[in-house]
C-alpha cells in the first residue's frame, strides 16, 4: 500500500542556509493544516548529564536562533541555568519530516519578552504569574483561585513577571530527514565550518 508521507529528498532541494530550510517546512507544516506545527520537543541535561525533555511551541525561527518562553523556575530553565545547550526535535508526522537542531541557549532580552507577553492571551498572562513551573501545589483550585484574585486585582494589566521569559537557542548543528519506504529514509546534517554550513548526506 502507498504511503503518501513517501517523498525523496535530495541534496539540490535543500537550501544552503538550513534557518531557510526549517521555515521553508514550516511553511509547508502550516499549509498543511498540521495543528500546532511550531510545536517542537526540548532536551536538556543537569550538569552532570541527567536528560529531561518536553514539548514547547516554537515562537520564532531567525538569525539570532529558534527562541521559546518558560517560566525561569521551570525544571528545564533551572537545568539550562547549569548547561545552557540545548537539543531540539520538530516532527510533522503527516508530511513524514523531522528537525533535529542542537546549540547553545541565551535569554530574550527583557524588552522583547514583554513585547511577547503582552501579545498573549490574558489568560496565558494570569497562569505565567500565579504558577511557579514545576513547583508541588496543594491543588488545581489552589492556581485557579489565585488566577481569579490576580485578576480582579489588576484586571487586563497584567505585568510580566521577573520569573518568565524566553530562550534563543543558538544551532551549532542541524539535521533534516524525510520518510522514505522501507526505512531507507533521505538524512541530510548541516555542520558548521568557515565558509557558512557544509550539508552532508547520513544514513539513515
Amino acid at each position: 500500500m502507498p504511503d503518501e508521507r513517501d517523498h525523496p529528498l535530495r541534496r539540490e532541494d535543500l537550501d544552503p542556509d538550513p534557518l531557510v530550510q526549517l521555515n521553508r517546512w514550516l511553511d509547508e507544516a502550516r499549509a498543511a493544516g498540521i495543528e500546532l506545527a511550531e510545536a517542537m520537543t526540548v532536551a536538556t541535561a543537569t550538569s552532570d548529564g541527567a536528560p529531561s525533555a518536553r514539548v514547547v511551541l516554537l515562537k520564532s525561527a531567525d538569525e539570532r536562533g529558534l527562541a521559546f518562553y518558560t517560566g525561569f523556575e521551570s525544571r528545564k530553565a533551572r537545568e539550562l541555568d547549569e548547561n545552557p545547550r540545548v537539543a531540539l526535535v520538530i516532527y510533522w508526522h503527516e508530511l513524514g519530516r523531522q528537525v533535529r537542531v542542537e546549540g547553545g541557549v541565551e535569554r530574550v532580552a527583557g524588552e522583547e519578552a514583554d513585547e511577547y507577553f503582552e501579545s498573549r492571551p490574558l489568560g496565558s498572562r494570569l497562569s505565567a504569574v500565579v504558577s511557579r513551573q514545576s513547583e508541588v501545589i496543594a491543588s488545581r483550585e489552589e492556581l485557579e483561585e489565585a488566577a481569579v484574585a490576580l485578576g480582579e486585582r489588576v484586571g487586563d494589566d497584567v505585568p510580566r513577571p521577573a520569573s518568565w521569559g524566553g530562550y534563543v537557542v543558538v544551532p551549532t548543528y542541524w539535521e533534516f530527514w524525510q520518510h522514505r519506504l522501507d526505512r531507507l529514509h533521505d538524512r541530510f546534517r548541516y555542520r558548521p565550518d568557515d565558509r557558512g554550513w557544509i550539508v552532508e548526506r547520513l544514513a539513515p
